[in-house]
């Protein structure tokens, strides 16, 4: 998660995750409320660089593989007891899709896959928004 990025449109792409987290107060202290929902958003490397293929390793039909160990990724980097991520969709321009459509497509033994539409759907399902 060390690749996240301030608001909207500062990538070409970016993974878009829902987390609900909660704030744990010293004795004598109290929140209320002490449980929220927020987006965090991660940077999705660039088609070639190391950490494209952050969804080939994390997402399986547009949900993540392993949300325990995720969810621990985004506590260390959020700072908060996180008790649920989720991954919502991949955000992304046009020529973000079209390069890393190519990059699929130029090594499909990556991704054990017959085409660059299997790979999509394989592992980010429908979760693909092109802005």
């Amino acid at each position: 998660m060390s690749r996240a990025t301030g608001g909207p449109r500062e990538a070409a792409a970016r993974y878009v995750f829902r987390v609900r987290f909660r704030l744990d107060t010293p004795g004598g202290v109290a929140a209320e409320p002490d449980r929220f929902e927020t987006t965090v958003y991660r940077r999705a490397d660039p088609p070639g660089e190391p950490g494209w293929l952050f969804f080939r390793d994390n997402c399986w039909r547009g949900d993540l593989v392993d949300d325990s160990q995720f969810r621990s990724i985004v506590e260390s980097e959020l700072g908060v007891p996180v008790e649920s991520v989720a991954f919502s969709e991949l955000q992304t321009s046009e020529a973000h899709l079209d390069e890393l459509k190519t990059a699929i497509a130029a090594d499909l033994d990556l991704f054990n896959a017959d085409s660059v539409t299997e790979v999509l759907s394989k592992y980010l399902g429908s979760s693909i928004r092109v802005e």
